[in-house]
C-alpha cells in the first residue's frame, strides 16, 4: 500500500475527530471567505471604476452644493466629451422605512449618457425623459418592491419632507460591477421645483466624461484651476480616486476585518495542528514498527505530511462548498438589496475561491511541521517500547 492510502486510511481510525476538525476548518473558511468578499466588494466600486471618467465635487466636503451653471462650464473644458450632474434627494417607502436605497435627481438628457454602464431600454429612456415625475429603478431595487414600469409610488422626503409621487419609466441593469442596482434616479427638474430657495438651482456634484483616459488628472487640473478665483472652489478626481476617498472613510474598520481574517487563519492552523499532533502521538508505535520493517524516517514524515494536506484540503473543500450557496444565494442577494449603495456586487471572487482552498493545505502543512520534526528525532527502541 502506498504513502497516500496509509494516510488516507489513518483519517479515518477516528472518524468523530476527524469529522470535527474538518467542520471546524471548514467553518473558520466560511467565515474568512465572508470577511474577504465584503472587502472586495466595497473595494469594488474603486476597482472597476471608469478610467474616462471624473467627478468634480464642493472643494470643503462632499455634503456643500455647487451651483447648477458650473456644468455648463465644465463641459467647455476641451478634455471633457460630455458632462452631467445629480443631486442626493433621500427618501423612504412608506411601507419600509427602514429600507434605504440611493435616491438622486439628475439630468435626465445626459445622464444615462455618461453613465453608460446603467442600461436602460430606449422606449422606456424615452418615455422617462418626456415624463416629469418619471423615474428610473435598478432591477434589483425593482425586484424587492415588486415595481413594475407603469406602477405609481408615492415617497416620503427625508432632505426634503413631504410625500413625493412619481411612475415608474423604466428599469436599469447593469454591466459594471461597480455600480449600485438599487438607485432610485428622477428628473432634477422635479426635486428643484420643490426645494426651499436657498437650495434651488444648486446640485450636488458633476460627472464628466473624457475624451481620452489619459487625460484625466490635466481636466481635473484645468476644472479645479477654472472654478480657483470664485467663491465656492471645486475638488475634481478621477472615479476612482472619488471612489476610494469614501474607503477612506472606513479605512480603520477594513484594517480591523484584515486582522481578524488573519486571526481566523492562525485558530484554524492550530486546530488542524491538534488534530495533527494528536494522530502522530497515537500512532507512535506503528511509526516505530515501521522503522524497524525497513521505512526510511522521511517517508514516515511524507506519510504524516500527505494526512495533513488531506485533512487541509477537506476543511477548504468542504468551507468553500458550504460558502458559494450562503454568499451567493443568501447573504449576498440580501446585501445587494438592502445595502447595494455600499456594496453593489457582493459575489466571491475567483482569487479569495482559490485562496480560502488552498490556505487550509499550506497551513496544515505547516502544522504538521512540529509533529514530523518529533517524529524523525524519536529512536526506534523508544518508539516500540511507547503505549498509545
Amino acid at each position: 500500500m502506498r504513502l497516500r492510502g496509509l494516510a488516507a486510511r489513518n483519517l479515518l481510525r477516528n472518524r468523530a475527530r476527524t469529522f470535527l476538525t474538518i467542520l471546524g476548518g471548514a467553518v473558520a473558511v466560511m467565515t474568512f471567505v465572508v470577511l474577504r468578499t465584503a472587502v472586495g466588494s466595497w473595494m469594488a466600486a474603486a476597482e472597476h471604476a471608469a478610467k474616462d471618467r471624473i467627478v468634480s465635487r464642493h472643494k470643503v466636503t462632499f455634503m456643500m452644493m455647487l451651483p447648477k451653471r458650473y456644468v455648463e462650464e465644465v463641459r467647455q473644458v476641451p478634455e471633457v466629451r460630455a458632462a452631467t450632474y445629480a443631486n442626493f434627494f433621500g427618501a423612504r417607502h412608506p411601507k419600509h422605512e427602514r429600507e434605504f436605497f440611493f435616491s438622486i435627481g439628475v439630468d435626465p438628457e445626459t445622464f444615462f449618457e455618461v453613465m453608460d454602464e446603467m442600461v436602460v431600454p430606449k422606449a422606456e429612456l424615452a418615455a422617462w425623459k418626456k415624463e416629469r415625475t418619471g423615474v428610473i429603478v435598478g432591477d434589483v431595487l425593482a425586484k424587492k418592491f415588486n415595481w413594475k414600469v407603469g406602477d405609481r409610488i408615492v415617497l416620503r422626503g427625508t432632505l426634503l419632507p413631504g410625500e413625493w409621487e412619481f411612475r415608474v419609466s423604466g428599469i436599469y441593469t447593469a454591466t459594471r460591477k461597480s455600480v449600485d442596482r438599487s438607485t432610485f434616479a428622477f428628473h432634477w427638474a422635479y426635486y428643484n421645483e420643490r426645494a426651499p430657495k436657498a437650495m434651488q438651482d444648486q446640485i450636488g456634484w458633476v460627472v464628466a466624461r473624457l475624451k481620452d483616459p489619459r487625460q484625466a488628472a490635466t481636466a481635473c487640473a484645468a476644472i479645479d484651476k477654472h472654478f480657483d478665483d470664485r467663491e465656492i472652489q471645486t475638488l475634481s478626481q478621477s472615479e476612482r480616486e472619488f471612489n476610494t476617498s469614501f474607503l477612506g472613510m472606513l479605512a480603520e474598520v477594513l484594517k480591523a476585518i484584515d486582522v481578524v481574517s488573519v486571526a481566523i487563519l492562525v485558530i484554524m492552523m492550530m486546530i488542524l495542528g491538534n488534530t495533527i499532533a494528536m494522530g502522530v502521538r497515537e500512532r507512535r508505535g506503528e511509526h516505530g514498527i515501521l522503522r524497524a520493517i525497513g521505512f526510511a524516517p522521511g517517508q514516515i514524515a511524507a506519510m504524516i505530511l500527505v494526512e495533513a494536506t488531506l485533512v487541509g484540503l477537506l476543511a477548504g473543500a468542504v468551507g468553500l462548498g458550504l460558502s458559494y450557496p450562503f454568499i451567493e444565494q443568501g447573504m449576498g442577494k440580501w446585501i445587494e438589496e438592502n445595502m447595494g449603495a455600499f456594496f453593489p456586487f457582493f459575489r466571491i471572487e475567483r482569487k479569495t475561491a482559490l485562496f480560502a482552498l488552498a490556505a487550509p493545505a499550506v497551513l496544515s502543512l505547516v502544522a504538521a511541521i512540529p509533529a514530523v520534526l518529533g517524529a524523525l528525532r524519536a529512536k526506534v527502541v523508544d518508539t516500540l517500547r511507547h503505549v498509545a
